[in-house]
């Protein structure tokens, strides 16, 4: 997970024991999808009035690129019997990664029935804070990659207007770049690479 896990607690007394069930549920959840970009979990209490059934209430959000949201509140309020915090947790946590499972099912037969083809383009923007930024084709389209897309440990290299080539695919979300490899690129590499690199042509139809 490129963004740290953000956990708040409201009302609600931060343990050791909460923290570690968290930190398990998570890593569960990237079993299930190695590209989320962040969660962010909040533990609360939704009222005070036993009467009223759990106070509990849990919510989790996850991103997964490019720029999709899941979100997963539970507040057992409504039952007769008092619910256990942890209980709470779980459920949650549980509904995440069923949303989790069916978002990558969807991406994974998207990606099959859209072949991967090379194209060349540009970068447009950047957000290294999250690891990520955004291609635009000759034709014109925008298409979201990921710092670990970008060969040779290069994007730390990647400026708005490098040159690239790269691997095109859709997701359930849009377009999706893989194998990004810089071809054109104003500034310097260390010696020892530029020795190893061959030279290189602006993509065509970026004059």
């Amino acid at each position: 997970m490129q963004v740290p896990l953000d956990i708040m607690y409201r009302d609600v007394e931060k343990t050791d024991a909460l923290e570690t069930l968290i930190r398990s549920k998570v890593d569960k959840l990237e079993e299930v999808c190695d590209h989320i970009i962040g969660c962010h979990v909040a533990v609360g209490k939704a009222h005070e009035n036993p009467d009223h059934g759990s106070p509990y209430l849990v919510r989790v959000d996850v991103t997964v690129p490019p720029g999709h949201e899941i979100t997963t509140t539970k507040n057992p309020a409504e039952s007769v019997q008092y619910v256990p915090l942890e209980t709470v947790i779980r459920d949650a946590f549980e509904a995440t990664r069923r949303q989790l499972v069916e978002l990558v099912d969807r991406q994974q037969d998207q990606v099959k029935s859209h072949p991967e083809q090379s194209v060349a383009g540009i970068v447009i923007k950047l957000m290294p804070q999250n690891n990520y930024g955004f291609l635009k084709t000759v034709d014109g389209r925008e298409v979201y990659f990921h710092r670990n897309s970008v060969l040779q440990n290069d994007y730390d290299r990647l400026t708005v207007g490098t040159g690239v080539q790269f691997f095109l695919s859709e997701g359930i979300n849009g377009p999706q770049a893989s194998t990004v490899r810089i071809i054109s690129k104003p500034g310097v590499r260390s010696e020892k690479a530029e020795d190893q690199a061959a030279p290189v042509e602006p993509p065509a139809g970026w004059q």
